[in-house]
């Protein structure tokens, strides 16, 4: 059930600080905002239905440029419009510049640090785990609604890129192009 949203202060201040701090664990790729947002959004706000959430950041990446910063913007504009984007823009962007700000002043101190890169390896294999975990419950969702197009689409797509090691540019053409000669049908959303 979706809350209405009243649009004051608090609303945003809870959305600012909501994607700054999304910003701010999404390590290890744009893929690891999905389960974070649909946290926030979905679970924790009801803003958004978790389908609705799946829809805008399936657009924003299919979009040029950084996934957590389209997928900002896009929600953001849903849920407020300009100033929702806007405000989803400052509170994504703020994280990574302060980070890097950071750690551009000390690079040599930190590139040579042994325990930096054994909390950089934790933080890689804990993103692993999260969008393995992201890609499995959606897996899960296609085959237990018995969709057999989308189920091919995902081994297809597996197949095209692990092991024929095809252009993932060409794998993405082509599976828009499958979804849009054959997925038109109302029981595939």
């Amino acid at each position: 059930m979706i809350t209405p949203i009243k649009k004051d202060r608090t609303f945003y201040w809870n959305l600012f600080k909501s994607t700054f701090l999304i910003s701010a664990f999404t390590v290890g790729g744009g893929f690891v905002i999905v389960p974070l947002m649909k946290a926030k959004f979905v679970d924790g706000y009801h803003w958004l239905e978790e389908k609705e959430s799946l829809d805008l950041v399936a657009i924003a990446q299919s979009a040029p440029g950084v996934v957590a910063v389209n997928t900002a913007i896009i929600m953001g504009y849903k849920l407020a419009g300009l100033q929702g984007a806007l405000v989803t823009i400052l509170g994504t962007v703020l994280p990574p510049l302060i980070t890097l700000t950071i750690i551009s002043s000390c690079y040599e101190t930190l590139i040579t640090n042994d325990y930096i890169k054994v909390v950089m390896k934790g933080l890689q294999c804990g993103a692993t785990a999260v969008i393995l975990d992201v890609s499995i419950d959606l897996i899960r969702k296609e085959i237990d609604k018995k969709l057999f197009i989308p189920c091919l689409i995902i081994i297809g797509t597996f197949i095209a890129n692990y092991i024929l090691k095809i252009n993932v540019m060409y794998i993405i053409l082509f599976d828009a192009l499958i979804g849009f000669l054959f997925l038109k049908n109302p029981k595939y959303n």
